[in-house]
């Protein structure tokens, strides 16, 4: 028998292999998040992320500086918020003078190019460490929306480019669109955390933020009740579909490599740009096993930007942003 085709044609050498290669992942597909608290010159160590830092507005501005070198033209802004400004309400999260509005605004004044997306949910904020209100021992969705939504505007007020509400209340980005709209911020965008699960992958974050949610009696001991269950995948659909239909410009899938099935579910169904978020956990896992020398690490980060690329990210929220962008330049 004469083999006709024979694949591995294709694979012969590194010329042809790139030639015809399906899915290239460049900094164009990075987005860094950055997370900022506040005295100056400060670049603190985050203890379950090595090799990532808190920084202070200062050090921030060096940092947006070299990313921007690197072809990183976006950064999603969080906030390490001091204990004695948490409530249950979020108040200072709509200070115009927070860190966050500071922060929005140092990023603009060093490079007005860098598209910021901020975080807007309450569990920074809030003494319980939960995305919305507390009342009888259940988060309330539509007094939370109400919160967010001038938090949403406070951000477009400090300058952002797209807000990125994370907290999967109801109705929030209606709530959102609605009020920036009202207040004639026609051109800020909204990144909806579309398909957010309640993942076990969020742990560095929090440690990060200092945001998980109290060990309290009467106060929910996880966010079951608003984030998605893991189990389910026709719910992402659903929740996708009705962000785009309340005014979601970008649509995000949360955490990345577990529910690649969601990202292909969503690329096959919507026609809105999608993030991937590769989350803390999964940036902590190849950073341990790396350090015990269990895997090699450049390849298994360049592995698993391109299998979230692959499976239709428009763009990846990842940790790895400047180590990968970096790279590439190789």
């Amino acid at each position: 028998m004469i083999m006709l085709r024979r694949n591995r044609r294709l694979r012969t050498n590194e010329a042809i292999r790139s030639l015809v290669r399906e899915s290239l992942v460049t900094p164009d597909d990075f987005q860094a998040p950055l997370f900022v608290v506040e005295g100056n010159g400060i670049k603190q160590e985050i203890a379950s992320m090595p090799g990532y830092y808190r920084y202070s507005l200062d050090l921030l501005k060096k940092e947006i500086e070299e990313l921007w070198s690197l072809g990183i033209k976006s950064v999603l802004l969080f906030v390490k918020v001091e204990e004695n400004l948490k409530d249950n309400r979020g108040t200072e999260a709509v200070n115009p003078n927070g860190l966050m509005q500071r922060a929005i605004k140092t990023v603009k004044e060093t490079n007005p190019e860098m598209i910021v997306m901020t975080d807007v949910a309450l569990d920074p904020y809030s003494e319980f460490g939960h995305d919305g209100i507390i009342e009888n021992g259940k988060v309330l969705n539509d007094p939370s929306v109400e919160v967010l939504a001038k938090m949403a505007l406070s951000h477009a007020e400090a300058g952002a480019d797209f807000v990125a509400p994370s907290d999967m209340m109801d109705g929030r980005i209606l709530a959102m669109r609605n009020i920036l709209e009202e207040n004639s911020f026609f051109n800020t965008g909204i990144m909806s955390y579309s398909a957010k699960y309640a993942s076990a992958f969020y742990g560095p974050f929090r440690d990060a933020l200092d945001s998980a949610p109290v060990d309290a009696q009467d106060i929910p001991k996880d966010k079951k009740t608003y984030q998605m269950d893991p189990s389910n995948r026709d719910e992402a659909i659903r929740e996708t579909l009705m962000d785009i239909e309340e005014g979601a410009d970008i649509v995000m899938v949360k955490p990345g490599l577990c529910y690649l099935d969601i990202v292909r579910d969503l690329k096959n169904t919507v026609n809105v740009p999608i993030s991937v978020y590769q989350v803390s956990g999964e940036y902590a896992m190849i950073k341990a096993a790396a350090e015990k020398g269990w895997l090699d690490h450049d390849a298994v980060v360049m592995e698993q930007l391109t299998a979230i690329k692959r499976a239709g990210a428009d763009f990846i929220s990842t940790y790895f942003a400047k180590y990968a962008a970096k790279l590439l330049q190789r």
